[in-house]
């Protein structure tokens, strides 16, 4: 017999790279550097950014916790001593636990939110899917009212609300909200109703359903987004409004929050600046938490609504 030799592995040399091959592995390598420090500028400016802006929060919640003595001899984020008895001081530091003010604030801001909800959805509705005769001249005054600071009819409001007998009741800042006054969430609401198809109220129409009912059933339902964002605005604007509630609440039992929070500083005496600064951390936790689990509707809301 004879032997069959094993067939030796045949080897293929590669073929020396070409120079422009080597310029564009080169090219692709350096545009991945410039990428990566680019990104990584943007995020660090960005951590930047979002420090300066949360700066002044973070200062305030450090206060909170320090000695009336050491908050503006010692300006740094970290206490050198921790003194919790500002939330306990400034808690019955008033005439009234600041509990009280909290109520009254939460009695005002559900009054509003749940007037802007009613009336300004009607309103709405009317001028996106209603036609009358002179439509688009009041839906043009609607707007321009946005241009009207409130310093221009406070002093006719404050009037008639005297002669009603209602200064140092809620009445003023609840009853106008139940009046569509808001032109900013009317126009809000209209650009999300003109982005619902015509064809659902047609369809409506066909089994006997009227303006009620495509309003209530319809509308309403498709229009989550744009009502969430409304109750979350009008929540925040009512929290934190101060020269509206200074005006028309001048008794201390019907004080609310801002107004509570400026009682704690005296012109002409020492100011309580510890009892202060806990208090308005405490008053800042119904918005964060309002903002919180509200934030996805409140950015569908305006995305969907034509507003840029």
């Amino acid at each position: 017999m004879t032997d069959l030799a094993t067939p030796s592995k045949v080897t293929f040399a590669e073929p020396p790279s070409s120079p422009d091959r080597r310029v564009r592995r080169t090219g692709t390598a350096a545009r991945r550097v410039r990428s990566a420090v680019t990104s990584a500028l943007k995020h660090a400016g960005l951590v930047l950014f979002g420090f300066v802006m949360l700066y002044p929060l973070l200062w305030m919640l450090a206060s909170s916790i320090k000695p009336n003595a050491l908050i503006f001899r010692e300006p740094g984020l970290i206490p050198s001593d921790v003194d919790l008895s500002n939330y306990t001081d400034g808690w019955s530091a008033l005439l009234h636990p600041f509990s009280r003010y909290l109520i009254n604030s939460a009695i005002v801001v559900l009054g509003c939110v749940l007037g802007n909800l009613v009336s300004c959805s009607l309103a709405a509705y009317a001028f996106a899917r209603l036609r009358f005769r002179g439509r688009n001249f009041w839906f043009a005054i609607m707007l321009m009212t946005i241009m009207l600071p409130i310093h221009v009819i406070i002093v006719p409001q404050y009037v008639m609300f005297s002669r009603l007998e209602w200064i140092n009741t809620f009445l003023p800042l609840i009853v106008p909200k139940l009046l569509a006054t808001d032109a900013f969430f009317i126009f809000l609401m209209v650009q999300f109703f003109r982005g619902i198809p015509r064809e659902l109220d047609e369809a409506a129409r066909i089994d006997g359903a009227g303006h009620v009912r495509i309003y209530w059933q319809i509308m309403m339902p498709l229009a989550l987004p744009a009502l969430a964002t409304t109750a979350i605005f009008t929540f925040i604007w009512a929290w934190n409004d101060f020269f509206s509630q200074l005006i028309f609440l001048t008794k201390p039992d019907m004080y609310t929050v801002p107004i509570a929070l400026r009682t704690f500083v005296d012109s002409t005496g020492e100011s309580s600046w510890g009892a202060l600064f806990a208090m308005s951390i405490v008053s800042l936790i119904p918005v964060f938490l309002v903002f919180l689990f509200g934030q996805k509707y409140l950015v569908k809301g305006i995305a969907t609504t034509g507003i840029k």
